[in-house]
């Protein structure tokens, strides 16, 4: 009776663990690799946040990183980012603050851009701004 058993458990072990591909990769989300160009100087870091429509100029991005500058060009992988829409603000903080830096009159003092680069006077916006992630890897180039 041991053995029926035995090979009962055997047997449904091996079809529940067949079911998953052995070269299959457990993913929750893409990959988003984000390049500045163009900075003016290599002093500081550039910024980068991750946003929804949601968080988009109002609250902490979902995610959020930052790079050195090195010959005008700072990169960041954000990695395990869910499907949907999203939008990338990032800024050059040249002096290591840790925020932007504005003139008394509302005027950024540092360089800032969004993804897809939109021209636009005022503070950026999510629309022109967002792309989607839906299943491969994004590259994305902002320009100051």
């Amino acid at each position: 009776m041991q053995k029926i058993i035995l090979t009962i458990t055997l047997f449904f072990t091996l079809l529940v663990m067949g079911q998953v591909p052995s070269n299959s990769k457990l993913v929750e989300g893409q990959t988003i690799k984000v390049t500045v160009t163009n900075a003016l100087s290599d002093k500081g870091t550039i910024n980068f946040g991750l946003h929804s429509n949601k968080t988009f100029m109002k609250a902490e991005a979902i995610k959020a990183k930052s790079s050195k500058v090195v010959n005008g060009i700072s990169t960041v992988i954000f990695e395990n980012v869910p499907a949907g829409e999203y939008a990338i603000i990032c800024f050059h903080d040249e002096n290591e603050n840790g925020r932007m830096d504005f003139e008394v009159n509302g005027m950024p003092k540092e360089n800032y851009g969004t993804s897809n680069n939109p021209m636009s006077f005022g503070p950026p916006q999510f629309e022109p701004s967002k792309f989607e992630v839906k299943n491969e890897e994004l590259f994305l180039e902002i320009k100051f």
